[in-house]
């Protein structure tokens, strides 16, 4: 017969106090994971809405999931709570509520009904999914950097299709409109999977000097609140193309010393 755990055993003889400290560790650790799952249910919500034609309110519950998801990762760190449990959890709902559920907002939304092929609408959606999948799997494998992330991160992939959305609420039901559509989700998941680096917010903490930067996020979530639609399609969009602007910005720096160098050489030859 195995003993009963030592802890068990004694723990009537524990002081009170020692008691209240374990259940609040135990507490703060399920904190973040709460978080998670009101992510997950957001996306599978998402989902649903989708389904009965709830395309604004879908993407809006998107919306939701991404502070969740911004929320369950800080509150990990500040409360020392990070796991190998909540960090595999996370990557699950990431993939619900962030590949899977805007892929099918795009596709009911997008596709559906512009007499786009269908065949080539799945593809689109399919794509959009699975390389977001693709770059969570990544993300977990390789060294974190609080500076960058390699590659758009999903979050910020399904974020654009649910800003879209939020600002033509309306089905698309144009045949060039649905072509948009699909050349957007596949944009969308090659930049997911591709080497272009993006600005991580990590890297914005809550320090003494930070006035600033606490009176930007006030001003950005009252302009958010008065105007959704024009804020959240602009943001999407400035760093979807934030990456491959600094990437093009990057290149032709590098290669401009070289031109004058090419130039000072043919001169003094003439």
């Amino acid at each position: 017969m195995s003993e009963p755990p030592v802890e068990e055993e004694f723990r009537e003889f524990m002081p009170e106090p020692v008691q209240r400290r374990r259940r609040l560790s135990r507490s703060v650790f399920v904190l973040p994971s709460i978080f998670t799952v009101g992510n997950i249910f957001c996306g599978y919500y998402a989902i649903l809405l989708t389904m009965y034609g709830g395309f604004d309110a879908a993407a809006k519950a998107i919306g939701i999931a991404i502070v969740l998801d911004m929320l369950d990762g800080r509150i990990a760190r500040l409360t020392n709570s990070t796991s190998g449990f909540g960090l595999q959890l996370d990557s699950l709902a990431d993939v619900i509520s962030f590949g899977i559920a805007p892929s099918i907002l795009a596709l009911v939304w997008g596709l559906g009904a512009s007499g786009v092929d269908q065949r080539l609408a799945w593809i689109a959606a399919f794509t959009f999914t699975i390389c977001g999948a693709m770059r969570l799997a990544r993300f977990n494998v390789q060294a974190g950097n609080l500076k960058y992330f390699v590659g758009l991160p999903i979050p910020a992939g399904g974020g654009a299709i649910a800003a879209v959305v939020h600002f033509f609420p309306e089905q698309v039901r144009s045949l060039a409109g649905g072509h948009l559509v699909v050349a957007g989700v596949f944009i969308l998941g090659l930049l997911m999977v591709s080497t272009i680096r993006y600005s991580s917010l990590k890297q914005l903490t809550l320090g003494k000097k930070s006035h600033l930067t606490v009176l930007v996020i006030a001003l950005l979530v009252a302009l958010i609140f008065f105007l959704s639609k024009y804020v959240l399609l602009a943001i999407a969009g400035l760093y979807v193309l934030s990456g491959p602007a600094s990437r093009i910005y990057a290149f032709v720096r590098r290669r401009k010393p070289g031109e004058e160098m090419a130039l000072a050489d043919s001169a003094q030859h003439h």
